[in-house]
């Protein structure tokens, strides 16, 4: 866990100036010292979430007029910046590391923050393939401390609220456009251990949020979703960004007037420029999957229009989460999703690390995070059946014979044989193996 401490009498000092500035501030009013706008942002597309599920697409700026500023000698508030683990399965680098950052909380609210944040990861892994997959996640909860509750455009275009993200609605003109500052975003997801994904929980319960599914971070996540912390529909935003951002899922919704998309088949999984009959000809793209029932309901086939062209281009199914909220992902898009969790996690992890060298007299075990993993044992590259599917072992039963200086190579493979994954190619990722020297 990381910590930002400060010296009580900095804090004392800190608290004293965030009371007499909010004393003195109207709700509505910019705190005297939030940041003004610093002139033009870099912009880019970002995605807006309607309250019927639809979903569009809109322009951002990078940074925020509503970003909190602190008097220089003012040392920040004692919590902010520090990391709580809201889920911990392992080590980051075994796992799917998510980073939750609230804003709109002050100090005194950030067990607040801490259980919409709880609250959204629920509403999130209530949808498969999260559900299933819960064992390869950890959430980090980095707390933001601001200086004033709620966020800009909370209840209305008038309402100013500086904040430690400086999240806003009215975004481009649009009301359920939830945007940040990117730069404030990365400087807090980069205090937690690993960051693959960024989600930020706004102290509002006015539905919106956004998606940033074009940002690329040194800290090393590829996206941001915004949501509303207090609003329980809000977390199927968070399910449709992390689509993009894991999945690297294409849109399948479409814009009246785009015309006909006449570029090359795109590289995402669930958009083609094939019909079904050439798609199974081909033996491409979602073609293992034509004619199954799909869990968004149907069947899967190639329904014209996606990736924001109404023809030219197929989605697989009629409606799945791609195209517009509270659906579930079809068969090639959770597949995708499962492939994305694996490109992070691992299905395979033990407490004692690979490579060590161990005795008889040890005892090995192993994790296996998704239920139903298969487990196979091998010493020195022969199967041992009779080990199948355990994950602790008293290395005195192995029975070893030869030298004693000569310790022999036991090694775990661990296979994830979900039929939710027909492709060869990306079945290959579900296997993971860990081997130890073992001596008599």
């Amino acid at each position: 866990m990381h910590r930002t401490t400060a010296r009580t009498t900095a804090t004392r000092t800190t608290t004293a100036l965030l009371a007499a500035v909010l004393a003195g501030t109207a709700l509505g009013a910019a705190p005297a010292w939030g940041r003004p706008a610093d002139g033009p942002h870099p912009v880019h597309q970002v995605e807006v979430f309607a309250e019927d599920g639809g979903i569009s697409r809109a322009q951002a700026p990078a940074g925020s007029p509503y970003l909190a500023g602190r008097p220089q000698g003012v040392a920040p508030a004692q919590n902010d910046g520090e990391v709580t683990a809201l889920v911990h399965n392992g080590e980051p680098a075994a796992k799917l590391d998510v980073v939750v950052i609230g804003d709109g909380y002050t100090a005194q609210e950030q067990e607040k923050f801490r259980a919409d944040a709880t609250a959204k990861w629920s509403e999130l892994t209530a949808v498969e393939p999260y559900a299933a997959y819960r064992g390869l996640f950890n959430v980090w909860a980095v707390s933001a401390v601001s200086p004033e509750s709620g966020v800009t455009g909370d209840p209305d275009q008038a309402t100013v609220r500086h904040t430690a993200l400086g999240s806003y609605f009215w975004c481009d003109g649009v009301e359920r456009l939830l945007c940040v500052d990117e730069k404030a975003v990365e400087s807090y997801a980069a205090r937690a251990p690993q960051a693959d994904l960024v989600l930020v929980v706004a102290n509002t319960a006015k539905y919106g949020g956004a998606g940033y599914n074009d940002v690329k971070s040194p800290v090393g996540y590829e996206g941001i979703a915004t949501v509303a912390g207090g609003n329980a529909r809000s977390g199927q935003i968070a399910v449709h960004e992390i689509g993009h951002s894991l999945g690297k899922l294409a849109d399948e919704y479409a814009y009246e007037g785009q015309g006909t998309y006449q570029g090359d088949e795109p590289a995402e999984a669930n958009i083609s420029t094939l019909t079904a009959e050439r798609m199974r000809q081909q033996g491409t793209k979602w073609a293992r999957w034509l004619g199954q029932a799909s869990p968004d309901g149907g069947t899967v086939g190639t329904y014209e229009g996606g990736g924001y062209y109404p023809t030219g281009l197929y989605r697989p199914t009629e409606n799945s989460i791609m195209r517009s909220l509270g659906r579930e992902f079809n068969l090639p898009g959770r597949e995708a999703m499962i492939a994305g969790f694996y490109r992070h996690a691992t299905p395979l992890t033990s407490p004692t690390p690979a490579g060590s060298r161990l005795t008889a007299a040890d005892r090995l075990t192993v994790d296996l995070p998704v239920a139903g993993t298969r487990l196979r044992w091998y010493l020195d590259g022969r199967e041992l059946p009779r080990l199948a599917d355990r994950t602790s072992l008293d290395l005195a039963e192995l029975k070893l014979t030869g030298p004693r200086s000569r310790p022999h190579a036991l090694t775990a493979v661990a296979t994830d044989p979900t039929p939710a994954v027909a492709d060869p190619a990306l079945r290959a990722k579900l296997t993971a193996s860990l081997s130890w020297l073992v001596a008599r």
